[in-house]
């Protein structure tokens, strides 16, 4: 319950203009910001310098640039200009080619014909420069869309690109067997947005049951899963698995995100794992951030400890 009532919140404050305002005087300022901890800087040359510090511990990276629900064509295409930019940049710096794309941030929401072109664009480059793209899932009234240009874009030929599918709505284990069938690869999550509960489930025990059934789909039936979860015994049914079903341990990886338990991150690669750690950056950090003190309450009082500090 403690959960549910924490993401509600935290969702509720992400779209407030003005703790968006007080809380970006302080939340990336160098050095000390208190969401720094889970934001990878507001530039690119700050998230391509982190990166390469992950990727120094063992670690693979993947790079998402902040922004979402973009509200015009101008908008969108700017942002796919952006990821162009990162996707060169990436190649140029050497480090693992792998990003992160919000639909909603290419203009979803406002022209889904220019979306999926603007999509289409961004995989040309990264097809170009051998970068993988994942498709992040937003909140439910995104999922039709994305599921159905993420078939489009496939269907014309373009094998560089995932997608995310989350365990809390009802739907997803249809959806991980439709995307399975495709051949596409997908990172499976809980799930971070208020949904109700005539879509999806409510408590956690119900959330955690439908991603260790969706796991198991994954590693029997998909390309490559990404497991990407922050819980122990969510990890440790899917050692389980895999271990009796003899399947090899490059045949899927765990993700986690940046700044949020580190000494889990490092657990799973000294136990020898595929691990790729969600690095997301940019100035538009706020919705995102409000997003992860939600999920986990852990997060908030490092964030209040940060500030006392003051």
């Amino acid at each position: 319950m403690l959960h549910a009532w924490s993401r509600a919140f935290f969702n509720r404050l992400a779209g407030s203009s003005t703790i968006k305002r007080l809380a970006s005087r302080y939340g990336m300022k160098q050095p000390g910001g208190f969401a720094r901890r889970f934001v990878a800087g507001e530039t690119l040359e700050e998230a391509i310098a982190a990166a390469r510090a992950v990727e120094q511990r063992g670690m693979m990276t993947t790079l998402n640039y902040l922004g979402e629900r973009v509200q015009s064509a101008a908008a969108a295409q700017a942002a796919t200009r952006e990821y162009l930019a990162v996707v060169e940049t990436v190649l140029a710096a050497g480090i693992g080619r792998n990003l992160s794309v919000k639909l909603t941030q290419l203009g979803l929401e406002t022209d889904r014909t220019a979306c999926t072109a603007n999509l289409k664009q961004v995989l040309d480059a990264a097809e170009r420069a051998q970068c993988f793209i994942r498709i992040d899932m937003e909140n439910s009234t995104c999922t039709d869309a994305t599921l159905d240009i993420l078939e489009a874009v496939w269907q014309d030929g373009y094998r560089n690109v995932g997608v995310v599918l989350q365990s809390y709505l009802y739907r997803s284990e249809s959806d991980v067997r439709r995307v399975s069938r495709l051949g596409a690869r997908i990172r499976l999550v809980k799930g971070a947005y208020m949904e109700p509960k005539t879509i999806a489930y409510q408590r956690k025990a119900d959330v955690d049951a439908s991603f260790v059934r969706l796991m198991r789909v994954l590693l029997t039936e998909s390309v490559y899963p990404a497991i990407a979860t922050h819980d122990r015994r969510m990890i440790d049914a899917t050692y389980a698995f895999a271990a009796e079903r003899g399947l090899p341990p490059d045949g899927f990886e765990f993700q986690l995100l940046y700044g949020v338990r580190r000494d889990l991150q490092a657990a799973v690669r000294d136990m020898g794992s595929r691990l790729r750690i969600y690095m997301p950056f940019g100035r538009e950090w706020f919705p995102y951030f409000m997003r992860r003190l939600g999920e986990r309450p852990a997060n908030v009082l490092f964030v209040v400890r940060s500030l006392s500090e003051r």
